[in-house]
């Protein structure tokens, strides 16, 4: 019955898809998902802007680093910047969740974008956040991303409103049409909307739509999700853990790689543990989560990114752990919480 019903849905969906001149319902060796996937260059916007493909393995989602008046710490981020790369971190997702974009203005985003960009344009793939409540303000963000480099966009459901699949169907890919590949995040537990295997599997078919953040934290998600995007054709679109506790069991499933917080404390040895988990080395990647497994819970005490960025500074990361307000500084309470956690990392 289920597979009727969404056969019926699609059908009606792919009309509504197949009106718009920029989607390719039939993916060709020019797709942007496969050049994604064989590392050719991709080109947006009139400026042609080359941007690299995004990679399988390990991507950070960037915390910001604030001075302590609440201004944006310019040389935090190109410190933070340094050591992505010298770990040989495969992405960087940056204004995100993580990353406290939610309270920047059009301004400061700009000026994350630049520092960002200037600093590793060509050497890493840059993942932007451009996602939120109102269709407007995402595209916006996205011609944004567009103009200043970025290399793809990550768009989150959007909250509170809770729309019906349709009509996620329908704004996704009308952002997916300004030309820049697109992660689609699924994060119900933030957004209190789920969007469903069907809907994912029927977006793919956009051409730049080319990947998508799971952070439900349900590794059966991913083997529901591979089935029906098989049935529409589907072996080039990109799946990545948004969950660290959970990330090498999603991989060994045959997920793509992680969008992770943890890779903000561990890059490296985030790094090594997705790999060894790609590589079929599940021992390895066991034996590397275990070492992890601690951590990556406790740096959800608090809200993210709280915790994060108090484990930050206090490997010295970062100078401070100040999160703008709403959010605030990791309650005392939890600061031996997380001296045990990196302790059992081998981190302190």
């Amino acid at each position: 019955m289920r597979t009727i019903l969404f056969l019926l849905f699609l059908k009606s969906v792919r009309g509504f898809i197949s009106n718009k001149p920029s989607i390719q319902l039939q993916p060709t060796p020019s797709s942007l998902r496969q050049r994604q996937r064989h590392g050719d260059p991709l080109f947006v916007g009139s400026n042609a802007n080359e941007m690299m493909p995004l990679r399988r393995g390990s991507t950070v989602a960037l915390i910001t680093p604030f001075k302590p008046d609440g201004s944006i710490d310019i040389n935090g981020i190109e410190k933070l910047i340094d050591m992505h790369l010298e770990a040989q971190t495969d992405n960087l997702c940056v204004l995100g969740t993580t990353a406290e974009a939610s309270v920047m203005s059009m301004n400061e985003r700009e000026l994350v974008l630049k520092t960002i960009v200037n600093k590793a344009k060509g050497k890493i793939p840059i993942l932007v956040g451009t996602g939120t409540i109102n269709p407007d303000s995402v595209k916006k963000y996205t011609q944004q991303a567009i103009d200043f480099g970025a290399d793809a966009s990550l768009l989150v459901t959007p909250y509170y409103v809770k729309p019906p699949q349709r009509g996620l169907i329908k704004h996704f890919t009308s952002m997916a049409d300004l030309g820049l590949p697109v992660i689609v995040y699924n994060v119900p537990g933030r957004t209190a909307v789920d969007l469903s295997d069907e809907t994912i599997a029927i977006m793919s078919q956009h051409e730049a739509i080319v990947g998508v953040k799971d952070a439900t934290g349900d590794v059966s998600r991913l083997t529901s999700l591979k089935k029906v995007l098989s049935e529409m054709g589907d072996t080039n679109f990109l799946k990545y853990s948004g969950d660290d506790a959970t990330t090498t069991d999603y991989i060994l499933e045959g997920g793509d790689g992680c969008i992770s917080v943890t890779a903000n404390i561990v890059p490296g040895l985030m790094r090594a543990m997705v790999h060894a988990a790609l590589e079929g080395n599940e021992e390895q990647a066991n034996e590397l989560n275990r070492r992890l497994s601690l951590l990556n819970k406790r740096l959800f005490v608090e809200s993210n990114p709280i915790p994060c960025k108090w484990a930050a500074n206090r490997l010295g990361i970062v100078d401070n752990a100040y999160c703008r307000p709403p959010l605030d500084v990791l309650d005392p309470q939890y600061y031996s919480f997380l001296e045990e956690a990196l302790t059992a990392a081998n981190l302190i």
